[in-house]
């Protein structure tokens, strides 16, 4: 345990976040206790009253409650420990060491999400070192496992321990709040909804044999086609109301032609021949304007010399707020026919509207902090741990806010080789959310 001098002297984001990346808490298995034991140590250390909430042995979850005034809703900050794999990565520097260099801190959850937790504690340490009170309660929680499904995580204490989260209507966690420049301007999109998991096996059959009596129809071939239409063809355009809101507002302020190439987005004719004109620029538009569906593992075959008879394909299937599974397992046979045995082994729905009442607060908070900042709401294309907290009517906003320099592809880091956060954009973040902690609640009249 750090000495409790020490700990509360840590509260610089940078400092904080070398500190969270050097304990490797790789999903599977995930190993979070000592991780969280740091962080209570420096909410301790600042007479910050915690609780863990411990899964199993070693996955636990970590709250911690700031007081505030009274005056609003107490406001939920949340946010993952835990990280994806750094094997089979060739890396600069090593992925959990924390090192700062080239004015980046390199590792391992630099981005996702450690350095929003950093950020995160960072900021209401210094709300309690400066003894000021937030409108209302901020609740903390530091939480295990979102990297394989939360189970350990956000879903436990949502189902075993709501009672931490009474009168919690809005929350800040990931995913968004990073700057994005486009067509002369600087967006930051901030999470608002996000879309389900929907993840399936499809099972392909055909007649077996011996390798060296070749079948035509079999099972392999089977897999060929559903792969190859997955590859080279787009399910329908779904175009949601987030989504709509996020290019309308990136078309109002982006310069011509940009602008009016944007609005062409949600002309669902137009959609898909749009998106291949933009290429690579659009990655991040591609797949909120569509279910989509990602063949992932594969199953089959035990022999060299034996054709099987049966092949199991995993697909990773994500749902735009609003559709359903038996939506996406009718778009799949369109494309590939109907002789496919699909099975959904989980869905995590979510809510289909966002509560948008604090999203101009927001906005106030970077324009404060970023003067030329274009807020946009976004869907998310994954899922965060804000799926299981809307079963407790929770509004998170993923709000990580980073000013990043212009060339530095956000989304090309995260889960990659060389994952890396500027120093200077951690500091504009914690400054930008400690600005919020203070103002919450001015949206909220309850």
């Amino acid at each position: 345990m750090t000495s409790q001098n020490s700990s509360f002297t840590e509260k610089q984001p940078v400092e904080i976040l070398q500190k969270l990346i050097r304990f490797d808490t790789t999903n599977p298995p995930g190993n979070e206790g000592p991780c969280i034991e740091y962080i209570k140590g420096l909410f301790e250390s600042a007479g910050v009253e915690t609780k863990v909430f411990e899964c199993r042995e070693n996955r636990p979850n970590l709250v911690a409650r700031i007081p505030g005034d009274n005056l609003s809703r107490p406001l939920l900050v949340q946010g993952h420990v835990d990280v994806v794999t750094a094997d089979t990565q060739s890396w600069k520097h090593p992925p959990f060491e924390g090192r700062l260099a080239d004015g980046f801190v390199w590792g391992r959850g630099a981005l996702d999400m450690k350095g929003g937790v950093a950020m995160m504690i960072s900021a209401l340490l210094k709300i309690v070192e400066q003894g000021g009170k937030p409108p209302g309660d901020i609740v903390f929680a530091a939480l295990s496992d979102e990297e394989a499904g939360g189970n350990c995580g956000a879903k436990f204490m949502v189902e075993n321990h709501p009672e931490q989260f009474s009168g919690v209507r809005y929350a800040v966690g990931e995913f968004g709040g990073a700057s994005m420049d486009f067509a002369g301007r600087r967006f930051y999109p901030v999470q608002v909804s996000e879309k389900q998991i929907c993840w399936m096996q499809a099972t392909l059959r055909g007649p077996g044999g011996h390798g060296s009596m070749p079948i035509q129809g079999g099972s392999m071939g089977k897999l060929g086609r559903l792969l190859c239409a997955l590859d080279t063809k787009s399910l329908p355009v779904r175009i949601t109301p987030v989504a709509r809101q996020m290019i309308e507002t990136m078309a109002q302020h982006a310069r011509f032609p940009a602008n009016f190439i944007l609005k062409q987005l949600l002309n669902p004719l137009l959609t898909n021949l749009v998106l291949y004109l933009l290429g690579n620029r659009a990655r991040i538009l591609r797949p909120l304007l569509h279910n989509t569906v990602s063949p992932t593992i594969v199953n089959g075959g035990s022999k060299v010399n034996v054709i099987p008879s049966e092949i199991v394909l995993t697909l990773d299937g994500r749902l735009v707020p609003g559709s359903t599974p038996q939506e996406l397992i009718n778009e799949i046979r369109s494309l590939a026919g109907d002789s496919i045995n699909i099975e959904i082994t989980r869905h995590d729905p979510g809510p289909e509207k966002p509560d948008m009442s604090m999203f101009s607060l927001i906005e106030d908070v970077l324009k404060a902090a970023d003067p030329e900042a274009v807020a946009v709401p976004l869907l998310m294309p994954g899922v965060t741990d804000a799926r299981f907290f809307s079963k407790l009517g929770i509004q998170t906003y993923g709000f990580l806010p980073l000013k990043l320099p212009r060339g530095l592809d956000y989304f090309s880091l995260i889960h990659n080789a060389n994952e890396r956060v500027p120093a200077d954009a951690l500091e504009f973040g914690a400054g930008a959310l400690l600005d919020l902690f203070l103002r919450h609640g001015s949206q909220d009249s309850a």
